[in-house]
C-alpha cells in the first residue's frame, strides 16, 4: 500500500511507537511517505535514519510562538488545547501538495496533537492512532501528579478533551489505542466500540536484547524522560518511601535514574550518595544490561510503560507498581514482579537482589513474554487491516 503517515512530532527512539510503526511497514513492502511537524526543541537527529526508512520525509517547523498562539485562539473554542497545539497552515499546504501529485490508498495520524493535521485529506481513508485517551491521563494527573503545573493544564482541557475524545470515531473511521483501559476510556466517552482497536506498543528485539557484559549485583536503574510528571512522581516516590527500606536491609544497593532532561528535583536526589542522576545518554542498553533490577514506580499514566517492554527484552527483571504492568498480560512472579505498596515493591527488590538464579529466571522469562506478545510487526500487521477496512 501507499500511505501517507503524519505525525505532530519527528518519530524517533524516544517517540518509539510511529518510530518503530515506520519501520515495520516499510519492511513489509509499504511505501511510506512521512510528514510531520517539527515543534520546538526536537533537533531531528532521527531524520537520516527516517529517510532510509520511507519513501519520502517532509517536515515543516512548528516555532514556540505558532504553539502558544494556537494555544490562546484555542481558548474560546472549546477545542483541547492538546489539539489545537500543532494547527499549521504549513502543515496543510504540504499536506495539499502532497495530494495533488501522488496517489495514496490510506493516511494515518499519530496521536491527539496530530488530529488538526487531518483537516486537509478530503475523503482519504484514515487511521487516526489515538496511542493513549488522553482524558484518562488528565484524570489521573488531576489526582495524583506532584508539580502544580500540570494539575493546572489538565484541569483546563479535561472536559474539552473528553468532548472531542467521545467523537473520535464519528472523525476517524478507524482508532487504535495501546491497551484495553484506554480503548474503554474512549467507548465511556461516546467512541464506537466496533472502530477501536487496541494495538499494543512493541520492543525492538534485535536493538534491546542481553549484551555480554558483568552485572553490577546491587544496582537498581529507573529509566524514562526524566522531565515527564509522572516520572518525577514515580522516582519521588522512590526515593522518598521505598528505598529506604531497601537501604535498611541492604545499604550498599545503588539506585541509578537514568533519563534526558531530569527535573530539578531529580537532580537533587543525586546529591544522596547512593544515588547517581545520569541525564540524557547516548545509549539507555548498557545502563539496563549491567542493573541487576529494572524498577517502574510509577502511580498514575495511561498506556503501556516503554521502559518496563525494554528491560524485559534485555532479560533485566523488572520490579513495578500495579500501574505500570496493568496494560500488559505477564504473570506476576514468573515474567516480572508487582508490588502492591512501598512494602511489597522493596521486598520484591530484596529477594532479586538477595539471588542471581532468581533474578536470572524473571529475567529470562520476561524476555520470553516480549518476544511473544510485543512485536512491531505484529502491530505493523493489525494496522494493514485497518487501512483497509478503512477504505471499505
Amino acid at each position: 500500500m501507499k500511505l501517507l503517515f503524519i505525525s505532530p512530532y519527528i518519530p524517533s527512539l524516544i517517540r518509539v511507537r510511529p518510530y518503530n510503526f515506520l519501520r515495520a511497514l516499510a519492511a513489509r513492502g509499504h511505501e511510506v511517505t512521512l510528514a510531520a511537524l517539527q515543534p520546538p526543541g526536537d533537533s531531528g537527529e532521527s531524520l537520516d535514519s527516517l529517510r532510509s526508512i520511507c519513501a519520502a520525509v517532509h517536515v515543516v517547523p512548528h516555532p514556540r510562538s505558532r504553539t502558544l498562539l494556537n494555544g490562546v485562539l484555542a481558548l474560546p473554542t472549546g477545542q483541547p488545547v492538546q489539539a489545537a497545539y500543532s494547527r499549521s497552515s504549513a502543515f496543510n499546504a504540504l499536506v495539499e501538495r502532497l495530494l495533488a501529485a501522488e496517489r495514496f490508498d490510506a493516511a494515518h495520524i499519530e496521536h491527539l496533537r496530530g488530529a488538526v493535521l487531518a483537516e486537509r485529506l478530503g475523503r482519504l481513508p484514515v487511521v487516526f492512532d489515538s496511542v493513549d485517551s488522553i482524558s484518562l491521563l488528565f484524570g489521573k494527573v488531576l489526582q495524583d501528579a506532584p508539580s502544580l503545573k500540570s494539575r493546572l493544564m489538565a484541569t483546563l482541557d479535561l472536559e474539552r478533551t473528553r468532548r472531542f475524545e467521545g467523537r473520535l470515531t464519528q472523525r476517524f473511521r478507524e482508532v487504535t489505542v495501546t491497551s484495553e483501559a484506554d480503548r474503554k476510556a474512549l467507548v465511556e466517552l461516546g467512541s464506537d466500540s466496533d472502530h477501536i482497536t487496541v494495538i499494543p506498543n512493541g520492543v525492538d528485539l534485535d536493538y534491546f536484547q542481553p549484551l555480554n557484559v558483568p552485572r553490577h549485583p546491587l544496582r537498581l536503574v529507573f529509566t524514562g524522560k526524566m522531565s515527564y510528571h509522572a516520572n518525577v512522581a514515580a522516582v519521588e516516590d522512590l526515593v522518598s518511601k521505598i528505598m529506604p527500606l531497601v537501604w535498611a536491609r541492604q545499604p550498599a544497593a545503588e539506585l541509578y535514574i537514568v533519563g534526558k532532561d531530569p527535573d530539578p528535583a531529580v537532580l537533587a536526589m543525586g546529591e544522596h550518595p547512593q544515588i547517581t542522576v545520569t541525564g540524557s545518554v547516548p545509549d539507555m542498553r548498557p545502563y539496563l544490561a549491567e542493573a541487576a533490577v529494572a524498577l517502574s514506580t510509577v502511580r498514575y499514566g495511561v498506556g503501556i510503560q516503554n521502559k518496563v517492554l525494554e528491560a524485559m527484552a534485555m532479560s533485566t527483571p523488572v520490579v513495578c507498581s500495579p500501574q505500570a504492568n496493568s496494560a500488559l498480560k505477564t504473570t506476576n512472579g514468573r515474567d516480572i514482579l508487582v508490588g502492591e505498596d512501598a512494602a511489597a515493591i522493596a521486598a520484591h527488590i530484596l529477594d532479586l537482589l538477595a539471588s542471581a538464579e532468581r533474578r536470572a529466571a524473571i529475567g529470562a522469562a520476561g524476555r520470553q513474554y516480549v518476544e511473544q506478545y510485543h512485536t512491531w510487526d505484529a502491530g505493523a500487521a493489525a494496522l494493514e487491516r485497518l487501512y483497509q477496512r478503512a477504505g471499505k
